[in-house]
């Protein structure tokens, strides 16, 4: 599941068991005779009335601009969940397999136009509104969307409700990542999108990426023991969590915090961490709010010292050691083969025997060698140096009547490094 790394976001939620709602004698005697199994196939993990919600302390919800919808919305899922009079949810039985806690669009639309009088229309739009919040979400697809049909949908579990103020971090998400591709399962197979992000996030966090492994193996042999359904639960609304805050391009991602909505509240905005300026498809890039004081103006002399260190790094190399050394060796690699200490030449080495025999050879050559036109293709540079090579460019260029091109570049160089120059 999702571990939070900062000491701040975990301290924001505070868990308040809610009180258990007593059942009526009649259901009680109905539900004595059904099976555990049968009980826990049919309810999904964290979502019976029992299972304790996280509530927030007052400095993180109620400061935050969409406290209040979030409650709305909040009301009306607590409803869907009660167990008699809410949206009916029960186990999918196909030949092979069991998908368990879901239930339908037409369900859920058709229990919103009863319980909240509105139409099919408006009650399509709401629940477009609360799956973007990821109150419930579809199993088979990342785009938190509701249709009006026999699609399958799962409610998310409390804890994950965005009124729990989660902010992710980076490392977690790849802890995620890293550890779907651990499952062999076509279900948790990563998506383009997804396998994007964790390619730059590997880049991003090479350093401790081992780490980053390490925990999200752990996490797997955790899942490993749990119930294969309940698993299957657990994996769907852990998917679904991520889905909300690093939605899939062309998504709307509804944990960005409006600019104005923050001035409105004279609150601080605080500018995202330098990983969340890398950006990542879908990541949130909007500031958050603290109520922490603006920083002072700085004064001039952190100014003049902000100014040698940016003149520093100016002068200080940006490109690594081991990118040079790859560079170095791929030009090797290349003109190896045209180094007479390296390779053997078809004649006589001339820097050997003294003798200029392979150089005359070339020259008194009626046709041109492949292995001197194949460097020709190494750059115009190399193509210009050899005289055949310049001779065969030029008349190119007079075929196309633009030899004087050269000519005249020819010219300018010769003018601007010659020797009187």
């Amino acid at each position: 599941m999702v571990t939070m790394n900062s000491e701040k976001s975990a301290g924001r939620r505070k868990p308040v068991e809610k009180s258990s709602i007593e059942k009526a004698p009649e259901h009680a005697e109905e539900q004595a005779g059904k099976k555990d199994e049968d009980n826990r196939m049919n309810e999904s993990p964290d979502l019976s009335p029992n299972t304790p919600t996280y509530n927030v302390t007052a400095s993180c919800a109620e400061d935050t601009p969409n406290y209040l919808v979030y409650k709305k919305m909040e009301s009306i899922v607590e409803k869907m969940l009660d167990e008699f009079t809410g949206v009916p949810v029960k186990t999918v039985k196909t030949f092979m397999t069991k998908t368990p806690s879901v239930f339908t669009g037409t369900d859920l639309i058709a229990w919103m136009m009863k319980s909240m009088d509105i139409d099919d229309q408006e009650a399509l739009h709401v629940a477009h509104l609360m799956a973007s919040h990821g109150y419930f979400f579809p199993i088979d697809d990342h785009c938190l969307t509701v249709k009006n049909d026999n699609t399958f949908y799962r409610f998310q579990t409390p804890y994950f409700w965005p009124s729990n103020c989660w902010e992710p971090e980076n490392t977690d998400y790849a802890v995620y990542l890293c550890k779907r591709t651990m499952q062999n399962k076509t279900r948790l197979e990563l998506a383009d999108y997804e396998a994007e992000n964790l390619a730059r996030l590997q880049k991003m966090f090479s350093r401790k990426w081992e780490f980053i492994f390490m925990q999200a193996e752990a996490q797997s042999k955790v899942d490993k023991k749990r119930d294969k359904l309940e698993r299957k639960v657990l994996d769907s609304q852990e998917r679904a969590f991520w889905d909300v805050h690093r939605p899939m391009p062309g998504c709307v991602n509804t944990t960005e915090l409006d600019i104005k909505k923050a001035c409105r509240s004279h609150k601080s905005v605080v500018q995202p961490s330098k990983h969340l300026q890398l950006g990542l498809a879908g990541g949130r890039i909007s500031p958050s709010v603290e109520s922490r004081p603006p920083n002072p103006s700085p004064s001039i002399e952190c100014l003049q010292k902000e100014i040698e260190t940016l003149k520093d790094r100016l002068d200080k190399p940006v490109i690594k050691v081991s990118k040079v050394a790859e560079a170095l060796i791929g030009y090797f690699e290349q003109y190896m083969e045209y180094d007479p200490f390296f390779t053997q030449p078809e004649l006589t080495n001339p820097w050997i025997s003294d003798s200029p025999e392979m150089w005359e050879q070339e020259k008194l050559a009626k046709e041109i060698s492949t292995r001197r036109v194949k460097r020709w293709a190494f750059s115009l540079q190399e193509l210009l140096q050899d005289p055949v090579g310049r001779e065969q460019f030029i008349r190119f260029l007079d075929k196309e009547f633009s030899g004087e091109n050269l000519k005249k570049t020819s010219r300018r160089k010769s003018t601007r490094y010659g020797a009187n120059s």
